[in-house]
């Protein structure tokens, strides 16, 4: 059976061993304020999932992660079904997400109803990476 709830304390040594870009204290933040998922299957964590307020009114999916053994299974569909739902829950009409232009991610969020919305290129030769795509969805 799967489960979700809010990341908590105890959950960091899973957090970390998905999650290689959260700072600590950018985690302590999440556990504070309710901004991030653990997905169990029968009480295994299997997947995480964090975001933040783009414009400080729009929630934005800064990162799904899944337990690569895992992948293709229906896992980051759940999590991006609860993260929604919670959302609609407390009144967001829109959610953003983003993934870089060479990731397959993008495929995955345009079947759960993501469209394109603009993209973010760095020009900064020592952060230089892919483009960054942004994803929408209207609730």
């Amino acid at each position: 059976m799967l489960t979700v709830r809010h990341v908590r304390e105890e959950d960091k040594d899973f957090w970390y061993s998905l999650d290689k870009h959260l700072p600590e204290d950018e985690f302590e933040k999440k556990v504070r304020d309710a901004q991030g998922y653990i997905l169990l299957d029968e009480c295994d964590p299997v997947g995480i999932l964090r975001y933040n307020l783009f414009w400080d009114n729009t929630p934005f999916c800064t990162l799904l992660y899944i337990r690569d053994d895992l992948h293709k299974k229906g896992y980051g569909k759940h999590l991006m079904k609860y993260w929604e739902d919670e959302m609609r829950t407390k009144g967001y009409k829109m959610l953003l997400t983003s993934t870089q232009v060479d990731e397959e991610a993008q495929h995955f969020y345009r079947k759960l109803g993501y469209k394109d919305c603009g993209g973010l290129t760095v020009d900064c030769p020592e952060l230089a990476q892919p483009m960054e795509m942004f994803l929408s969805k209207v609730l």
